[in-house]
């Protein structure tokens, strides 16, 4: 069913649940002027760096502290690095990619029972941009969040067109973080143990969809942001988009898919436990008019109920704090109260 003119496309993607896919699917040869970026905000070609990118790193060893130095160096120079040899089953990506394909190509009348207003519980929500019925331009996105809480409630509430895949995706994520956790607590003298529960307490799942896109250089896939998480673990498929700020310049990198790899980065949790020596690091995503693009991220993150501060070990030896200790659930509610706009949610926890 295609939108009448009045609406705009705004009632049809977002409200009826169709999303963009919905709009793709309808084969405009123009891009709806909802989604038509402000200049600034779009992908300027002129400030993409062609000759850098974000490390690889093989973990196959992480015993090797030469692997160690390059996993914390990333975290504190680019904020992003890609990891290979990471021990997560191709088969598993693999699994992962295909059942967002499938819950994606589900009819409407099945995915809106997920709308936020329909779903079974809070935990999960499938729906389309960032701040749909706030933002004054949309993001050209679609996605399913899966806020993990238990075996149980994923048994009961998660789509069947992706919940075995999703849960065992989140499993074996979960060994690897915890190792480059370890890692990198080691290079600020903290013991991982003591602090498991607090860096990696609670993960959210997003399925993304990024339909084919008229005019692509119009508008945008994701926003200029940093994530909330403490680390985030990024599967992306080989059609690539995403676009990483290089640190302390207005210059972004592009992220090349590499077969069977995970991208790693690091969310503004970490970059407040660690009082600013860990950074996480602006990206956003670039809409594509040739072809479909998905990417699983999970978030690690801090409990709701958790204080997030300055790590005591971290400023033991006289350090001064840069950043407040806040509630992470008021940090979270901050990031959505706004639309995109770079890493200003970090304002609310400096000093």
């Amino acid at each position: 069913m295609a939108p009448s003119s009045c609406d705009k496309y705004r009632d049809f993607a977002v409200t009826k649940g169709y999303g963009v896919k919905g709009i793709s699917d309808l084969g405009l040869k123009a891009l709806p002027e909802q989604y038509i970026q402000p200049s600034e905000e779009r992908i300027d070609m002129r400030k993409v760096l062609d000759k850098e990118s974000i490390p690889v790193i093989d973990i196959s060893n992480l015993d090797d502290p030469e692997v160690a130095h390059s996993i914390a160096n990333a975290a504190e120079k680019w904020g992003f690095f890609q990891i290979v040899n990471h021990g997560v089953p191709m088969e598993v990506l693999e699994n992962a990619m295909e059942a967002t394909r499938r819950f994606f190509e589900l009819p409407v009348g099945e995915k809106i029972k997920y709308l936020q207003e329909n779903s079974p519980t809070k935990n999960v929500r499938f729906g389309t941009s960032f701040l749909p019925k706030a933002d004054k331009v949309l993001e050209w996105k679609d996605y399913l969040s899966l806020l993990y809480v238990s075996e149980e409630e994923s048994s009961n509430y998660w789509p069947s067109a992706c919940r075995n895949e999703v849960m065992e995706f989140k499993k074996k994520s979960e060994i690897v973080v915890e190792k480059l956790l370890k890692i990198l607590l080691q290079r600020l003298n903290v013991d991982l143990n003591s602090k498991e529960s607090l860096l990696m307490g609670s993960q959210r799942i997003n399925l993304n969809y990024y339909p084919i896109c008229p005019n692509p250089e119009l508008t945008i896939g994701v926003g200029r942001h940093s994530d909330v998480s403490t680390l985030t673990f990024l599967l992306q498929d080989s059609v690539g988009g995403l676009y990483v700020q290089k640190m302390e310049t207005d210059h972004w990198i592009y992220v090349p898919p590499v077969d069977g790899s995970i991208v790693i980065n690091v969310g503004d949790a970490l970059q407040i436990f660690s009082n600013g020596k860990y950074k996480s690091a602006e990206h956003r995503v670039a809409a594509n008019g040739s072809n479909n693009r998905i990417s699983v991220p999970i978030f690690f993150n801090p409990r709701p109920h958790d204080i997030i501060g300055p790590l005591p070990e971290v400023l033991k030896n006289g350090e001064k704090a840069i950043y407040k200790s806040v509630l992470y659930s008021d940090y979270v509610k901050h990031f959505f109260r706004k639309s995109h706009d770079g890493k200003q949610t970090l304002e609310f926890a400096k000093i």
